[in-house]
């Protein structure tokens, strides 16, 4: 949070099984996250 920006950051992390990092969305629209979300997990070939 910045003094400009008045609310936090949204981020969110995918991680794999192995407790590793596979991608950071630091570009989060809270309208369509549900679907983004569930469209990286396709890109990432993760499991439903």
């Amino acid at each position: 949070m910045t003094d400009e920006h008045k609310v936090p950051f949204r981020w969110t992390f995918y991680i794999g099984k192995d407790g590793k990092i596979l991608f950071i969305d630091d570009k989060v629209q809270v309208n369509s996250h549900g679907m983004d979300v569930t469209a990286k997990l396709k890109e990432l070939g993760l499991a439903k």
